[in-house]
């Protein structure tokens, strides 16, 4: 850092100087911050996945259930899978969601 001047009036209009500065800094961040929401709140949303599998609690964490991608009934332990992903799921005795029924949408009734 620059050396500051010692006298007493050469300091204050330093300290002045920088408080403005940092008020047109502030007043820029606001700005930008603003117009950072403003477009989130503009973005679609992104599309749910096709295709998810809720896994069970602990070690190991075995697949429970088969969903498909916008199912009112998936949990916090749903991941996104691919379709073939899905299928296997299925065919490996996974159980299909009995709310959004994965299995008839891929062609896979019991």
């Amino acid at each position: 850092m620059s050396e500051l001047p010692p006298d007493l009036p050469r300091l204050r209009t330093v300290v002045h100087y920088l408080r403005h500065e940092l008020l047109r800094a502030e007043r820029a961040l606001n700005t930008a911050e603003e117009r950072e929401a403003l477009a989130a709140r503009r973005r679609p949303p992104p599309e749910p996945p096709a295709w998810l599998i809720e896994r069970g609690i602990g070690v190991g964490r075995l697949p429970v259930r088969v969903h498909a991608g916008g199912c009112w009934d998936s949990r916090k332990r749903c991941t996104a899978i691919s379709t073939d992903e899905a299928r296997r799921a299925l065919a490996e005795q996974v159980p299909p969601c009995p709310h959004c029924r994965p299995d008839v949408a891929l062609g896979m009734p019991e």
